[in-house]
């Protein structure tokens, strides 16, 4: 009876630590939003949660059938020194003063809101954005949180799924999802940290392309074919 207990326990332990990111990410999001808002009873932040909620499950998933991309997304040292601060702005402070502007905005009433049609527009094109980001992640195998050639992993173009469109279809996801996050907590003050957020992964995309086509073989070839870094046909 106590071996069952314990094997039960070891079987349980790996998927309880995959679920401990998103318990942590969902728990910081819920306090900047619910905190600064002051209030509960705000269905906009609800939505924005549960999307979130549903994006952390799938790259979790995606994850755990992958190890090896979920041992690269852990290795954040290895990067580039100037990655840092951007991927800082890009995943934690920018998010963070988007939702904190949105809270104080719904709670002292700084802006009109911007409607039903608003809301659902955000929503859809999150949803879009999200599946887009794990989309790309799925594809590629050296999807990285930092900016490094992973010449340990035999590090080659992947030319498939999203990025036979654009070469950086994940940086298209998330600056998608960061200036409709406004729409989905109707705040037009929360444009003003979204939009800035936008312009850094913006910037992290061009010096990112650069480093890919001076270090990785094969790429600027790959470039030259796909000349759209973001949006098609644009940029």
């Amino acid at each position: 009876m106590i071996e069952d207990v314990v094997s039960e326990k070891a079987m349980h332990t790996p998927i309880l630590k995959r679920l401990v990111p998103i318990v942590l990410s969902l728990a910081v999001t819920s306090l900047c939003l619910f905190g600064s808002s002051g209030r509960l009873h705000w269905s906009n932040a609800w939505a924005l949660l549960g999307i979130n909620f549903a994006a952390s499950v799938v790259s979790t998933v995606l994850f755990w059938r992958n190890p090896e991309l979920l041992a690269e997304r852990s290795n954040t040292k290895a990067g580039k020194g100037w990655d840092k601060p951007l991927v800082c702005i890009v995943v934690l402070l920018g998010p963070v003063a988007t939702w904190i502007t949105a809270g104080l905005d719904i709670r002292f009433q700084w802006s009109r809101g911007m409607g039903a049609l608003a809301f659902i527009s955000g929503v859809i094109v999150a949803v879009f954005a999200a599946a887009l980001i794990a989309w790309a992640m799925h594809s590629n195998t050296f999807f990285s949180s930092v900016v490094r050639i992973q010449k340990d992993r035999g590090h080659f173009v992947v030319t498939g799924g999203p990025y036979r469109f654009v070469r950086h279809p994940g940086y298209t996801g998330i600056c998608t999802f960061t200036l409709v996050t406004p729409l989905i907590l109707n705040s037009r003050w929360a444009f003003v940290p979204a939009t800035v957020t936008a312009a850094v992964t913006v910037l992290r995309t061009v010096l990112e392309d650069r480093t890919l086509q001076n270090e990785l073989d094969g790429y600027a070839e790959y470039a030259r074919r796909v000349k759209y870094k973001l949006v098609p046909s644009i940029w």
